[in-house]
């Protein structure tokens, strides 16, 4: 039988109810002639109230034991959800990371797939079981210690399963009915997409949108599973939700798909840096070391071999790059006169693979925002992106007038 993976996200089994819901869906699935490998979460706040117990117990935990209790809540999901099939006589067994065994590397807590084997899941199949479910987010490391894969990992458990089984498809449940333009919550003319590109959509997810998991969609791309997003609330064919695909997929292109944004950003400044070879080296290895996530980078004109050095990162690590870069001016390896940190900006980006082959998208995009007054900070491009750095406050304002001055509002 062809099989097909369904992944269903905390929200989709917050409780018995949705977990029914769930299950009545992929029943529908066995009966159009899938096996299925379901995936599932842990039932939605579950997770962050393990955490929280983790944490009011050993503040300075044992990150293998933070493992063995935060993988529990997709554990008593799959449990469930194979009770509930069991219940509408669909057979159905569940599985957990390390009786599949999904392999990881022993990074706890941000542990990497390593290996798929089919052998034990492929046997059940071939007795009878028509349903796996599949506890997300967990594995299991060469040293036979419960791993989990990091916030959203479910969602690249599911891609791994689709790659590993060769799945027709990777469907994805959640409480939206798909990709969109933007977010409609900002934009109430935003409007879902058909298909989109994986690139678009692996930038979309990089850059704020939160539909799908980054790591999941790189996995996607890499061994060219189709994705598709959609609602667990609504009743769906094989044409709902959105489709993640390749670009020869997609009949015809916009030119730009959407625009996504990110509220939690800071602008960093170096001023009066030493301009010289290795410069750079010195200022971001120490930051990447002290696990900053840079984005933005843009270096002045220099005046009289000296420059200022200005990049981006999440507003929570600011503090972090303060402490790397004070270290790194008291050995003497930077020497700059001032950090200076503004925490009240966001990132506002475009974002299409039509901008491969179509002028004037950072025209565009600059006129849209003169025309709301709205004051750029820092520029970056990439070949299917343009993404900006502005005050914070004009945010929705540039998400709403970048959505019009492209006409997303006819997309889909």
């Amino acid at each position: 039988m062809p099989v097909l993976v369904m992944k269903f996200g905390g929200t989709s089994v917050a409780d018995l109810a949705r977990v029914r819901n769930a299950a009545e869906k992929v029943k529908r699935e066995v009966e159009r002639g899938y096996d299925v490998i379901v995936v599932v979460s842990a039932m939605s706040g579950k997770t962050n109230e393990l955490v929280g117990w983790v944490e009011q117990t050993s503040p300075l935990f044992d990150a293998r034991e933070y493992d063995a209790v935060v993988s529990s809540g997709e554990n008593v999901t799959a449990g469930l959800m194979a009770l509930t099939l069991q219940e509408m006589d669909v057979p159905a067994r569940s599985w957990q990371g390390w009786q599949v065994p999904l392999k990881t590397s022993s990074a706890h807590s941000a542990a990497r797939i390593e290996a798929i084997p089919r052998a034990n899941i492929d046997q059940k199949f071939a007795e009878g079981m028509k349903v796996a479910v599949v506890a997300g987010f967990q594995g299991i490391s060469s040293e036979g210690r419960i791993t989990t894969l990091g916030r959203g990992g479910s969602d690249t458990t599911a891609v791994a399963f689709a790659a590993a089984f060769d799945a027709v498809r990777c469907d994805i449940y959640t409480d939206v009915d798909g990709v969109y333009t933007t977010d409609p919550r900002i934009e109430d003319k935003a409007r879902k997409l058909d298909r989109i590109a994986f690139e678009e959509m692996l930038e979309l997810a990089s850059l704020g949108a939160k539909v799908l998991q980054t790591r999941s969609v790189e996995l996607a791309m890499r061994y060219k599973v189709k994705l598709r997003v959609l609602s667990s609330f609504e009743d769906t064919d094989e044409n709902s939700g959105t489709l993640v695909c390749d670009e020869e997929d997609i009949v015809e292109q916009n030119v730009v798909s959407g625009v996504a944004y990110s509220r939690d950003e800071a602008k960093m400044t170096l001023i009066s840096v030493a301009d010289r070879p290795g410069i750079a080296a010195a200022i971001f290895g120490p930051l990447a070391k002290a696990g900053v996530n840079v984005d933005m980078i843009v270096q002045n004109i220099s005046e009289e071999g000296r420059t200022d050095m200005t990049f981006s990162c999440p507003v929570n690590q600011v503090a972090r790059a303060r402490e790397a870069m004070n270290k790194t001016k008291d050995a003497g390896e930077v020497n700059f006169r001032e950090l200076v940190a503004d925490t009240d900006v966001a990132k506002v980006s475009v974002v299409g693979i039509g901008m491969r082959s179509h002028a004037g998208v950072a025209s565009t995009m600059f006129d849209a925002l003169a025309a709301e007054g709205i004051n750029i900070r820092v520029i970056t491009t990439s070949e299917i992106k343009i993404s900006v750095l502005i005050d914070r406050k004009y945010m929705e304002l540039a998400v709403q007038a970048l959505h019009d001055a492209f006409g997303l509002e006819n997309a889909a």
